[in-house]
């Protein structure tokens, strides 16, 4: 859904994700911004949760939808000052086989067993919205890995960086070794796809 765009003259955004490297990404192409996260009532796992049948564009298009909207609600009740509202979710899928966050060790095993030496697909939706306005873009990227051993996998999953990681893997971690090609967007596999998050800034007359 799309409306009618407004202009802001704010100097900052509220970023309604906890994850570091959006923040990183944003503070990369200049954009202050404040985070607005989950109150310790809100379910915000329950937003992820998988439809039977639902392709991964679909999925990670309505999940982002939902979190904009449970943070739009947020800020309406905060008290805060009013400002753009930023969020995006990301997600991994080899053919119509969704890689969503793993549950435990042993899931996120298995999920980087069916990475290893296939090509599979990185995608981001970003939303932003600001008064009336509301839009979002969809970033899709292709990533290839090379053979992984069963001890690649083990040592990667002992480090702890595959959980609450979408596919079970990081771009801009050790996992990097792995990668043996990449088209698309770097910064949408990490979790925010600039070009279009500038693209969305720019609507809403942001200097980028």
């Amino acid at each position: 859904m799309r409306r009618a765009a407004a202009r802001t003259d704010l100097d900052f955004i509220y970023l309604a994700s906890q994850s570091p490297r959006r923040r990183q990404l944003l503070d990369q192409i200049g954009v202050r911004h404040e985070l607005l996260l989950p109150e310790p009532h809100e379910d915000a796992e329950a937003l992820e949760h998988l439809l039977r049948g639902e392709s991964a564009t679909a999925y990670v298009q309505r999940v982002t939808w939902a979190k904009l909207e449970a943070a739009r609600t947020r800020l309406a009740t905060s008290g805060r000052t009013p400002a753009p509202l930023l969020c995006a979710d990301t997600t991994v899928a080899i053919g119509r086989h969704i890689l969503a966050k793993p549950n435990d060790a042993a899931d996120a095993a298995r999920m980087l067993g069916l990475l290893s030496g296939r090509e599979h697909r990185v995608l981001t939706a970003v939303a932003l919205a600001v008064g009336s306005h509301q839009q979002l873009l969809l970033s899709t990227s292709t990533v290839r890995f090379a053979t992984l051993s069963a001890a690649q996998i083990d040592t990667y999953v002992a480090s702890g960086e595959p959980m609450g990681k979408a596919g079970a893997y990081a771009i801009q971690s050790a996992a990097a070794a792995w990668v043996q090609a990449i088209r698309g967007s770097y910064s949408g596999i990490m979790g925010l796809p600039l070009y279009e998050t500038a693209q969305l800034l720019r609507g809403i007359g942001w200097p980028i």
